[in-house]
């Protein structure tokens, strides 16, 4: 009995002297064998044999590890399955990955240009499977890496492209079946023939094209712009040439695929389905079909037929297209002769393939004009770059134009070599010159008669004119500073023409909202920048009181959390405020949204608190004058396209001297739900009102609730009462959303929840400043404990509406306005 309880003491001492491995690496001393399996460090991915369903062939490969779908991303062996379970993987002392069967044959192996001393095989957290030397850390000294091999799958910090130098070529493609990772009839690659866009093929027929990059997205893909699951980009770098993209948020789990039949798609991945949900598809309708309607023709999918055209040509073989075969295009009804010809501009379109054609990076557009109409070869030109204001580069079509469609977003400018009689007046250089001779001849001939009516001309604008200075005086006359003197706005002016291009002549469809001031355009200018255009109602006094004190606040602050001020159109009847776009709506637009409501994690959230707290501080403290907001709410915060939070909305906005921090007005403005109680109560509002709104947001945006409107089963409280209730007998956690319970940082929501219930205290002498806000959202020292908030019960309300005479009550997104004129 002795003996055998030294035996086991020894093996177990043997056992602990053995180093163990890392569970996510092989070595050239352990063979990998089917049923063993090595996991990334975070726990993300695994590499392991697996079989289909009703399947008993054996693939190796790499699947997520953490969710309840098995989901494979990359299978080694794909076209050369094992018939048992005898496979074993090995890493060779070279730093070659060999799968061998049970007689030893192999399988599949990698391959390796270079060796190492001491090599290892890695599982990543990014799921790519990497051959290198032990302790190296850098991927590009890495020797194999299953990332430049993808199957279907193009996962996270892949690169699908190519590098000239090495001749890898780094594609996607299809899989014969559900249950056959075999490669399959269709791929997905950088086009290597055409000028950076990708091709998706069946065999070698081509089946779609995503057009050329140009700095923002590829052309032919409109739905491929800023988003917050996931972050793309373009590379050119050096030789190496490829399309990637990173999450923003490593908790998402996202995934491009290419299916056996040829559909490419992404899915993300939803917890509370536990399923992967389809987030977008590349090809989209019937006119992403490569070529449809032929050369010289656009895809329109709102028109029936489909395929037109351009402006200028006409159906090469009239029979086929009567019969809906468009395949032949279409042909110049005026042949181009060179010498006199001109270029006609078509918008919103897809650009057409790229295989023949030249490009230079630093060419304005101007001067690929100029080298376009130098060579008769070339049929057109573009931007090769629109990322920036007015666009860069150049990118010429030296044959004919092929695989164009209509978009109704995101589209782009080309244009077309046309004969200058199809041109008209906008002709060639001499045919310009014929008609300015013409011009100066009519001119002459009849000067009498021009000189009278030149005279009455100039008589008529200069009335209209002093009448459009006298609108423009009226709302935008200069401002006075603490000094009293006059300062210049310097506000940028639109003309109405522009606004109404940029909107589709302010077209239903492009409506983002409305309110007392009118309503808000989606729009875009010529330049490709999108905008948002506040367009006052004719009607509206108010919206001309809230226009004049937006401009006189706005246009004077600069600050990365709140809206930029673009400039403003004032032409006859017309008044409208320019701001930036922001693509991604209003904070309200998420948090109340139990469908977008997980689009915002805690991280997010958080961040969002901060911004709206750093731009609180710039106008309370930091601006050139002292402002008070006093309608802060959630729709009133808009968020970039990065989720970074912008204030918006100062028409009714309050600037105070600089020692001042408040003031007094029986005209009581803002909105329910996010207004001060001395306020509401009393016209007295100050930076401590805007404090209180904060809190209010901060309290909205923990609990995914709305303040006003809010019932719980147990009391009539608001959300306000309802948190100062939790917060009381210590269960302040349960006032969390369900959505960000997974990614939150309880410490850090408790304390935001502490510090918005600060911000809502009843008397405005006990809410903190926003300096001191911000310094407590950023540390983590010691808070006061709160005091009972102001109107936390909906008697609160009443009391207010009913000692407030100047003002009436509304919903809680809608603004308070007084009963008589502003």
């Amino acid at each position: 009995m002795d003996y055998f309880r030294e035996l086991l003491f020894c093996s177990s001492l043997l056992l602990i002297i053995i180093p163990s491995t890392a569970v996510d690496s092989i070595s050239t001393t352990q063979p990998f064998r089917d049923g063993d399996s090595i996991v990334s460090a975070s726990g993300s991915f695994k590499l392991e044999f697996f079989s289909f369903v009703g399947s008993i062939n054996r693939y190796l490969g790499i699947s997520y590890n953490q969710i309840s779908a098995t989901t494979i991303v990359w299978v080694a062996n794909r076209g050369t399955p094992l018939n048992d379970s005898s496979g074993v993987l090995r890493i060779t002392s070279q730093g070659i990955l060999i799968l061998v069967d049970q007689s030893g044959s192999t399988i599949w192996s990698s391959n390796s240009s270079r060796s190492a001393r001491n090599p290892i095989a890695q599982l990543l957290d990014s799921g790519n499977l990497v051959v290198k030397e032990e302790g190296d850390v850098n991927l590009e000294n890495s020797l194999w890496q299953s990332f430049d091999y993808p199957g279907d799958t193009f996962l996270p910090e892949m690169k699908l492209g190519r590098n000239k130098a090495t001749s890898l070529d780094r594609y996607i493609s299809s899989s014969k079946s559900v249950d056959d990772p075999s490669r399959g009839n269709y791929t997905f690659r950088l086009d290597p023939a055409a000028y950076s866009e990708l091709i998706m093929r069946e065999g070698s027929s081509e089946k779609f094209r995503s057009g050329p990059w140009n700095g923002m997205r590829f052309s032919g893909t409109p739905q491929l712009k800023p988003n917050p699951i996931y972050t793309y980009r373009f590379v050119y770098d050096g030789d190496e040439e490829y399309y990637t993209y990173n999450l923003v948020n490593s908790s998402f789990l996202s995934r491009m695929v290419i299916n056996q039949d040829g559909n490419i798609q992404r899915f993300t991945w939803i917890d509370r389905t536990q399923s992967w949900e389809l987030y977008l598809s590349v090809k989209n309708d019937n006119c992403d079909r490569y070529a449809l309607c032929g050369a010289y023709a656009t895809c329109s999918i709102n028109n029936s037929p489909v395929c037109g055209c351009l402006e200028g040509f006409s159906p090469n073989v009239s029979k086929d297209w009567d019969t809906m075969d468009w395949s032949s295009g279409c042909v110049r009804k005026t042949p181009l002769n060179c010498s006199e010809d001109g270029f006609r501009k078509f918008s919103g379109v897809k650009l057409p393939e790229t295989r023949k054609s030249w490009f230079n990076r630093t060419m304005s557009l101007d001067e690929c004009r100029s080298t376009c109409l130098k060579n008769c070869s070339c049929t057109a030109y573009a931007n090769l770059d629109i990322s920036i204001n007015g666009g860069s580069g150049c990118l010429l079509w030296l044959g004919d134009l092929v695989d164009m469609r209509q978009i109704n977003e995101n589209g782009q400018d080309i244009y077309i070599r046309m004969a200058a009689s199809e041109l008209g007046k906008a002709g060639s250089a001499e045919a310009k010159s014929k008609e300015k001779k013409r011009t100066w001849s009519i001119i002459i001939s009849v000067l009498s008669i021009a000189v009278v009516f030149s005279l009455a001309l100039i008589l008529l604008v200069w009335r209209k004119k002093m009448l459009k200075n006298r609108k423009k005086k009226d709302i935008l006359e200069p401002s006075q500073n603490n000094q009293g003197e006059e300062e210049d706005l310097k506000l940028p002016l639109f003309d109405l023409n522009t606004m109404s291009r940029a909107t589709n002549d302010f077209s239903p469809a492009n409506i983002l909202g409305e309110g007392g001031f009118g309503t808000v355009y989606q729009g875009k200018l010529n330049d490709g920048q999108e905008i948002a255009v506040k367009r006052l109602s004719k009607t509206s006094k108010q919206g001309l009181d809230e226009f004049k004190n937006e401009v006189l606040h706005i246009v004077k602050l600069q600050h990365r959390n709140l809206v930029k001020l673009l400039g403003c159109c004032i032409e006859g009847d017309e008044t409208m405020l320019i701001y930036e776009m922001m693509p991604n709506k209003s904070l309200d637009f998420f948090i109340f949204d139990k469908t977008r409501e997980k689009v915002l994690d805690w991280p997010q959230r958080f961040h969002i608190i901060n911004g709206i707290a750093r731009g609180l501080l710039y106008l309370h403290q930091d601006s050139r004058l002292r402002i008070i907001h006093r309608d802060l709410k959630a729709s009133n915060i808009l968020l970039d396209h990065e989720m970074n939070p912008k204030i918006s909305d100062f028409g009714l906005a309050r600037s105070v001297g600089g020692n001042e921090t408040e003031a007094n007005t029986n005209k009581v403005v803002g909105t329910y739900g996010y207004i001060a109680p001395e306020y509401a109560i009393d016209g007295l509002y100050s930076v401590k009102s805007d404090v209180f709104s904060f809190g209010v947001m901060v309290l909205e945006i923990v609990s995914g609730k709305r303040n006003k409107g809010f019932c719980h089963p147990d009391h009539k409280q608001n959300l306000l009462g309802h948190a100062w209730r939790l917060f009381t007998e210590g269960r302040s956690s349960e006032i969390i959303a369900e959505s960000i319970v997974e990614s939150c940082n309880f410490s850090e929501v408790l304390r935001s929840i502490h510090i918005g219930l600060l911000c809502v205290q009843r008397s405005p002498r006990d809410r903190p400043s926003m300096s001191t806000v911000v310094m407590m959202l950023g540390s983590e020292s010691e808070l006061p404990q709160p005091k009972e908030p102001g109107f936390f019960t909906t008697r609160d309300v009443g009391k207010a509406t009913s000692s407030s005479t100047q003002s009436k009550v509304s919903a809680n997104e809608v603004t308070m306005t007084q009963l008589e004129a502003r």
